[in-house]
């Protein structure tokens, strides 16, 4: 637990200071993740995702869309949907901000040994194997 807590801190630190002076709100920074991981989606997607109403999150994405971070495109299964897709600024925010928060990594590894970055790095495999088996496991949190 202590290692979340001082691993959220630090990359998030960067991220939010980067997210700040770019003028994005952390709401805005999550719906442009939605859409980068999910690919083109449209704004029942994006509030369902974030748990917003659909009011808020077309107001979110016309804002994105205003700011030319994000394309409005026809539905190509039904003409009168849109759907909605990171434009090439939208993707380098994204960038930028998963590059600020990737400095305080690259901070943290400088300050290890060789033999210390070995060692990390065999640890973190056993996490990455580990992790995607919980991937494919069903939800074992219980519901409300």
């Amino acid at each position: 637990m202590k290692w979340i807590e001082i691993f959220m801190r630090g990359s998030m630190r960067n991220f939010l200071l980067y997210s700040k002076q770019n003028g994005f709100s952390i709401t805005q920074v999550a719906a442009l993740f939605v859409i980068r991981r999910k690919g083109a989606c449209n704004v029942s997607d994006i509030g369902d995702e974030l748990q917003i109403t659909h009011p808020a999150a077309s107001q979110l994405l016309e804002r994105l869309v205003q700011q030319d971070l994000l394309i409005r495109i026809e539905d190509p299964n039904d003409r009168r949907l849109k759907q909605i897709t990171l434009s090439k600024q939208g993707q380098a925010v994204l960038q930028g901000g998963l590059q600020a928060r990737q400095k305080w990594l690259e901070d943290l590894v400088k300050r290890m040994s060789p033999d210390e970055q070995e060692q990390v790095i065999a640890a973190l495999n056993i996490l990455i194997d580990k992790a995607g088996q919980l991937d494919h496991a069903p939800d074992l949190i219980p519901s409300k």
